[in-house]
């Protein structure tokens, strides 16, 4: 896959949950995160150009007081994960505020 990020990508050492917020199911972990977007890995397939609100659960934190971060995203890309049981799905964040 060519390389087509602007920003650099930050991995994560948490165990972040991402759920569809409206759905209310788990998507999955959080892989990698950057201001633009996200990797989210999981064990759902997820069609590209699927839009939804991702619900990222905050590990508690010092000095943070936000449990929760609710975001519009879409799938851009999807590829099976190096397990083979899992994907990882790449999301662009629709709104940053």
């Amino acid at each position: 896959m060519q390389e087509r990020r602007k920003e650099q990508r930050k991995s994560l050492m948490a165990y972040t949950q991402v759920f569809d917020l409206y759905g209310g199911y788990l998507l999955g972990y959080l892989g990698d995160l950057h201001l633009n977007g996200a990797m989210v890995i999981g064990n759902r397939l997820m069609t590209e150009n699927t839009e939804l609100t991702l619900a990222i659960e905050l590990p508690e934190l010092p000095n943070i007081d936000m449990p929760r971060i609710a975001i519009p995203a879409r799938v851009v890309w999807h590829q099976q994960d190096i397990s083979p049981e899992f994907f990882n799905v790449g999301f662009e964040f629709k709104e940053v505020t």
